[in-house]
């Protein structure tokens, strides 16, 4: 955590901070386009993390045509904001650093950066949240509120908090009118991409596998399967699925030109000027996001321990090497969205499936193409989608019987003994409750009719089960649905939709407690008030001197019967308490307390 040598100061021509940078060669600083003035004669980087101590200032400008101003898309969302600077003297080569491709969902990062009233500069601490735009930037969330990257911060590197490898470049942090902090980064493939001549100094593997990058003599990249375009883009945009596995044949040119056109969209590195800022000319729905895949591997030839090892590479997960990536992945709780092609092509498809269910189970999205759909692909659907669906929505039911059974009865007991002040009825949600798991049970008996568990089908138009014109989602040229893959004698009425009825789950879950809560609360508070009206009853008989007063005996005898009335309006029995006791103080009978 001590000060980086690669953090670099930038000072405007009028003297004041600007920014920071990132000392990438002896004489070369990386940073934001907004920071500098690319009109200014001279600019000053200055050194803080220096050797000596000392804190170097350097003359600099901006190096030639390294400048990407920030734009904005039809959308309003932001793109470039990059720049290079050219030292007119020289850094030692040890200070530098160069930026590492890393995958990056949910990885802890810090950035070192010069806000206001922290010249020396400063760390802040913030988690990768996601992908943002179609520049491929990337949003974090500051750690604690006070670490929102602030004016100053700008160009900071971004290290890795696991690595400590400098992963991208802070562009901003914002405060939204709703109370919102959000930082923002640009990481090292969209640096790469916006300035190319960086490449020699961004290291790590490309996120895409070289035999999957489209070539002269392949198919022709105007080839477009657009209903599956629009599949693979739901998906890269992350559309809820966790797995999709589809089917390319060795014969099928536009299915492989629509692979690969999607997988190199997705990537940041790759993406084009006319992907980002001509969207709109491409069919509906078939631009990707992105990022929208950490990792994009080709399968064919290649064994499951190399395809382990480059995952893990991607990963960041360097720590102990002598141990087999497999078992690094299963250890670590970083996920990523992975892309595999040719899945049944690899040397040994059965460790790979092994490897995949490993990685699914640890959060991470797979899409899965094969070149049959014979016994592997058959056994990966079985072991990666109908089996964890099945669980998963064996897991669902009993969480329902739970709410809809002893939870609702809690619920009711509680009901019985108070008036529910404050509680929210419950009854349309715990109807719909039931009503999930009766459809849950009903697919189950259906499941259990054609001899196994209805298989979610995640590489089909969701449309086709509602519109039968379309359930062929026939191209030329091929008269079967090779997305569908269904099951034979499965109806062609749509499956239950476990993400709705898991948000059910979790919103009867979350009112039932509160509810419960409430009333535990309600009851409580009964029960106090039930023993402070004996302790005064006591004290009033205690200070009778030989006469009966009706009054006070008729407001005990009222607080009385409604506490014990069940259910009991604690709100009434409340004031009926207080009326009571302020009798008993006013005639000198609380005096004993």
């Amino acid at each position: 955590m001590k000060t980086p040598s690669w953090a670099v100061r930038i000072r405007g021509a009028d003297g004041e901070i600007a920014g920071a940078g990132i000392l990438l060669t002896p004489d070369q600083v990386l940073t934001c386009a907004h920071v500098v003035d690319r009109a200014a004669a001279r600019l000053t980087a200055e050194f803080v993390g220096a050797a000596d101590h000392s804190v170097p200032a350097v003359p600099a400008r901006v190096d030639g045509t390294n400048y990407v101003p920030e734009t904005l898309d039809a959308d309003g969302d932001p793109s470039g904001d990059v720049a290079l600077l050219r030292l007119e003297r020289p850094r030692p080569v040890e200070e530098t650093v160069r930026l590492h491709r890393l995958s990056a969902p949910g990885r802890e990062v810090r950035m070192y950066g010069f806000p206001y009233a922290h010249n020396g500069g400063i760390w802040f601490r913030s988690t990768v949240v996601g992908g943002c735009g179609r520049d491929g930037q990337v949003q974090l969330s500051p750690i604690s509120p006070g670490e929102l990257a602030s004016p100053g911060c700008s160009g900071a590197g971004v290290a890795d908090s696991r690595t400590g490898e400098v992963i991208g470049m802070v562009l901003s942090g914002q405060l939204d009118q709703h109370g919102n902090r959000f930082s923002f980064m640009s990481p090292a493939e969209t640096i790469a991409r916006h300035l190319p001549g960086l490449k020699p100094h961004i290291v790590g593997p490309t996120a895409v596998d070289e035999r999957l990058l489209p070539t002269d003599d392949g198919p022709s990249p105007d080839l477009l399967d657009e209903p599956f375009a629009q599949r693979l883009a739901a998906w890269l945009r992350d559309d809820g699925s966790p797995v999709k596995i589809s089917v390319v044949g060795p014969g099928d040119a536009a299915r492989a030109a629509t692979l690969r056109r999607a997988i190199t969209l997705a990537d940041r590195e790759l993406r084009t000027a006319v992907s980002i800022d001509r969207a709109s000319l491409d069919p509906p729905g078939t631009v990707p996001s992105a990022g929208g895949h950490d990792l994009a591997v080709d399968a064919s030839g290649v064994t499951a321990a190399e395809i382990a090892e480059r995952i893990a590479e991607r990963m960041g997960l360097w720590q102990h090497p002598e141990d087999p990536p497999l078992d690094r992945i299963r250890a670590s709780r970083a996920t990523l969205n992975l892309v595999v092609v040719g899945v049944d092509e690899a040397i040994d498809p059965l460790p790979l499936l092994d490897l995949l269910e490993v990685l699914r189970a640890g959060g991470s999205r797979l899409l899965l193409v094969f070149r049959t759909p014979g016994d592997c692909h058959r056994l990966a659907r079985d072991r990666l989608l109908t089996r964890p669906a099945r669980e998963r929505r064996a897991r669902l039911v009993e969480r329902l019987r739970d709410l809809t059974g002893p939870l609702a009865e809690d619920l009711r007991e509680r009901l019985a003994a108070v008036v529910p002040h404050g509680v929210r009825p419950l009854d349309s949600d715990l109807v719909a409750a039931h009503a999930a798991l009766a459809d849950l049970l009903r697919a189950d008996d259906d499941d259990g009719e054609r001899g196994g568990a209805g298989e979610p089908d995640l590489d089909r138009d969701p449309g086709r089960d509602r519109d039968p014109d379309r359930n062929a989602d026939r191209h030329p040229g091929h008269g079967h649905d090779r997305d569908a893959d269904r099951a034979p004698g499965r109806p062609a009425g749509p499956a239950p939709d476990l993400d709705r009825y898991e948000r059910l789950a979790d919103r009867v879950a979350g009112r039932l407690a509160a509810g419960v809560a409430e009333l535990d609360r309600l009851r409580d508070r009964r029960d106090e008030l039930a023993g402070r009206l004996r302790g005064y009853h006591v004290l009033h008989q205690h200070s009778l001197q030989g006469e009966e007063d009706p009054a006070v005996d008729d407001l005990y005898l009222r607080a009385h019967a409604l506490l014990r009335a069940r259910p009991c309006d604690v709100r009434a029995a409340e004031a009926a308490v207080d009326a009571y006791t302020r009798r008993v103080d006013d005639h000198g009978g609380g005096d004993a307390r």
